[in-house]
């Protein structure tokens, strides 16, 4: 089968490998659609992955070609999706059933072979089904979904509160901001405000619902005062820090209304650390500070999880992902997306690589 390897940092090939066999309990996917994530462009280009040779992707969707020992006929033919994270199913978050948080995972796509192939051997257990009307494409985004889906939840989503009236500030618009705030504006929420510094990004929002007075571009204006300004002094209530920087992270500190949230989304580029000043922000007004990393996934035990909430707007037609693939490949090309999207050569929300034909 044909597939992109990561064969060493900096080394991307497009070539003829093994097809996987399913093992017990797996299943063969025939992939359909892949999805470039912001972290498959340091780990093919800098970091490197866990094993390498690899077949990197963890954002894909595709239907059950194969089934191995264990694993009912009844899946063969099934368009699903996949969580890529693979729990060790023994530790104290596993325990808890709280399998995104694992100790010893393994994951598609970094630590094991992904989907920037035309087949990958995944987990049965690590399926959900997809409704007819849910396209390959939405589904290669119900990973990023899920993951913005989590920090919103974990941070806002209390039942015997109505939120909805609170100032929520979203900083850093790549794909994970850009879905948080269309997920915000589903749920309800009234007074967002977001900041962003690229032209497209502007527009975005404003398709998505966000008014332009709402919008700050930070190259053009100073976003602590935009913040201020927008809430009479008062701060903002929630603040997601998408961007994963030491000068957002104390932006986000400092408009944060007293006992307010701030919620770490962004992966870092470099070393985080607090000045005093800003330490003492989070003291003397008594901020939440919360961190958020994947997403939850309940292995069929349960509907009552991010992927099962992304699902159901999916299907319901209530958010509209698709829009945001702003580039197609395919796969013996997909290399100039990874290429685009280190180089910022174009402008981009989602890159995806479109693998075969529907069956």
């Amino acid at each position: 089968m044909k597939a992109l390897v990561l064969e060493s940092i900096g080394k991307l090939e497009y070539k003829d490998i093994a097809r996987p066999l399913p093992g017990g309990g797996e299943v063969l996917v025939r992939v359909r659609a892949c999805g470039i994530c912001g972290s498959d462009i340091p780990r093919a280009y800098n970091d490197g992955a866990h094993n390498m040779p690899l077949v990197i992707g963890h954002e894909f969707a595709g239907y059950v070609d194969d089934v191995g020992s264990d694993v009912s006929g009844e899946w063969k033919g099934k368009r699903v999706g996949v969580f890529p994270l693979i729990p060790c199913m023994k530790c104290g978050p596993c325990r808890m059933k709280k399998y995104e948080m694992c100790r010893n995972y393994g994951y598609l796509g970094s630590r094991q072979n992904g989907g920037f192939a035309e087949y990958v051997a995944v987990p049965q257990k690590n399926l959900i089904e997809l409704p007819d009307n849910v396209s390959y494409e939405a589904a290669a985004m119900l990973e990023p979904m899920a993951v913005a889906v989590h920090a919103m939840s974990g941070s806002l989503c209390d039942p015997d509160k109505d939120q909805k009236n609170n100032t929520v500030a979203v900083c850093g618009l790549g794909t994970i901001g850009t879905l948080l705030v269309m997920f915000l504006v589903e749920a309800g929420y009234k007074n967002l405000l977001v900041i962003g510094n690229k032209e497209f990004q502007r527009q975005t929002m404003f398709s998505l619902g966000i008014p332009p007075e709402n919008y700050c571009d930070s190259k053009k204006a100073d976003a602590h005062d935009f913040i201020m300004d927008r809430t009479d002094g008062a701060g903002a209530d929630m603040f997601f820090e998408c961007v994963g920087s030491n000068a957002v992270a104390s932006l986000a500190v400092d408009v944060a209304a007293p006992g307010g949230s701030v919620c770490f989304v962004g992966n870092p580029h470099s070393d985080m650390t607090f000045e005093k000043n800003v330490y003492w922000k989070i003291l003397r007004n008594q901020l939440r500070i919360i961190g958020t990393w994947n997403s939850s996934f309940s292995f069929g035990e349960n509907a009552d999880d991010d992927w099962n909430y992304v699902l159901k707007r999916l299907e319901s037609g209530s958010i509209r992902p698709a829009d945001l693939i702003t580039q197609r490949y395919g796969l013996e090309d997909i290399y100039k997306g990874f290429e685009l999207m280190r180089d910022k050569t174009e402008d981009y929300i989602k890159v995806m690589a479109v693998i075969g034909k529907d069956n």
